[in-house]
């Protein structure tokens, strides 16, 4: 009884302290509010049943993400999922001052939504980046660079057009 207690204790922390993260990291790769949701509950089971032993809270986070980003990823080769229709309508972008990069952000290629949310948003290096998401640094830089490339080629067309 006492295990479970200290077991439930942990995963409440974990949720409390990376939940948000990992539920971020969802979304920017489905962009879909339901999809992430479900990510993030798939996540955090993962932690609850596997239980595994990590050397420090940053490596508790590390793995929370890297487990977020295999599971976007597998979610995005499911088949059922391609063979959707979206709707604008049903996965709204919140309402807010970066509501135009955020937009810019979900519709870029999915190579480049999760080291441009894990660097820029998270606040990882380009290393730890490259380890969450089991890439070469190389090619985070690369993605990153490409990513900024898109982002502003999007943006700046985008001002020119509301002007």
């Amino acid at each position: 009884m006492k295990e479970q207690d200290s077991l439930t204790r942990r995963f409440e922390s974990a949720y409390a302290a990376y939940g948000t993260s990992v539920y971020r990291l969802a979304m920017v790769y489905l962009g879909c509010p339901a999809d992430a949701e479900d990510i993030t509950q798939e996540v955090f089971l993962k932690l609850l049943y596997k239980a595994p032993a990590f050397a420090d809270r940053e490596h508790e986070k590390r793995w929370l993400l890297r487990v977020t980003a295999n599971l976007c990823r597998d979610q995005l080769k499911n088949f059922w999922r391609r063979q959707t229709v979206a709707l604008d309508e049903s996965c709204p972008v919140p309402e807010g001052p970066d509501r135009a990069v955020l937009e810019t952000i979900l519709a870029l290629p999915e190579t480049y939504k999760g080291p441009i949310h894990l660097h820029y948003y998270e606040g990882y290096s380009v290393a730890e980046v490259a380890e969450i998401l089991k890439l070469s640094q190389s090619a985070v830089k690369m993605r990153l660079k490409r990513g900024r490339e898109l982002l502003k080629l999007e943006l700046d067309t985008g001002w020119e057009g509301s002007v």
